[in-house]
């Protein structure tokens, strides 16, 4: 832990930068909420005969993902700022090492989610009949974006009737090929956004695991920036691509994450310089 940051900053200025900080944490804790409306709006088109419990993690990746993100940030907060370096032992270490080994575990889930869900978007088959007649069958679903479907009606379905209309492979949803490839764009993004993160925190895991044993050397810290800055960047260029493609909930929360951990980053660099000037 390292109490420099309160050193280097008059006590007013600390005292708003921690309001900031835990209110970034807050606002990652509402997005859990947000994401489980959104996605749950969308699992009810998508799996419209009934949802298996083997489909959970594909149908809720996002706010599952997105849950077991804020537990790992809580435990990285704890470890690199909140409590003291002799404090992280015995049932606490345990404590945070089993929360962090769970989160671990639904964050590699939820990054097999993403991967399913883009090969999901990409099974893709030609409608063979007028979409206007599938219409008035009723029970079928138009996509006008990433987890976002309207009811095709009589009254949209003109809006088809001149493009090349797909389908997906096992559901009644359609669309132009023009959405589906920025439904695939979108879905290909997540994936490359996930895996980012997951170096990022194996990274930080690590960085952590050293410090606490006062083996975090000034030469591996700068290595792993380096790395990490591509990962980040790599993540900041998602974050961009959802601000012009994708929803303004994803584009928030891309933007939130690389806030947040900021903190972290900024938490470990200050606990490395405590440790060294010890």
């Amino acid at each position: 832990m390292s109490d420099v940051a309160s050193v280097a900053l008059p006590n007013n200025r600390y005292t708003l930068f921690r309001v900031f900080k835990y209110t970034v944490y807050l606002l990652l804790a509402y997005n859990v909420y947000a994401f489980f409306l959104e996605n749950h709006a969308a699992a009810g088109s998508v799996f419209g005969d009934g949802l298996q419990w083997g489909r959970v993690i594909e149908a809720y990746n996002d706010s599952i993902d997105t849950l077991a993100w804020v537990l790992l940030l809580l435990v990285f907060e704890l470890e690199t700022f909140v409590l003291a370096d002799d404090k992280i032992r015995g049932w606490i270490k345990w404590a945070l090492n089993g929360i962090s080994a769970f989160c671990y575990l639904f964050i590699v889930y939820s990054y097999y989610g993403y991967v399913a869900e883009m090969l999901y978007v990409t099974e893709l088959l030609p409608v063979a009949q007028p979409v206007c007649e599938l219409a008035a069958q009723g029970g079928w679903q138009m996509v006008v974006g990433q987890d976002d479907y309207v009811a095709l009606t009589t009254a949209n379905c003109t809006a088809l009737a001149d493009s090349r209309v797909l389908q997906l492979a096992d559901a009644q949803i359609l669309g132009d090929t023009a959405i589906w490839t920025e439904i695939k764009w979108l879905a290909w993004a997540d994936v490359i956004n996930a895996g980012a993160w997951l170096l990022i925190v194996v990274i930080l895991a690590f960085e952590v695991w050293l410090q606490l044993r006062h083996e975090l050397s000034d030469r591996v810290m700068r290595y792993s920036q380096m790395v990490k800055a591509v990962l980040y960047f790599t993540l900041f260029l998602c974050a961009i691509y959802w601000g012009f493609s994708g929803s303004f909930l994803d584009f928030w929360d891309a933007f939130l994450w690389l806030v947040a951990f900021f903190f972290i980053e900024l938490n470990l660099f200050e606990w490395q310089a405590e440790t060294n000037g010890e």
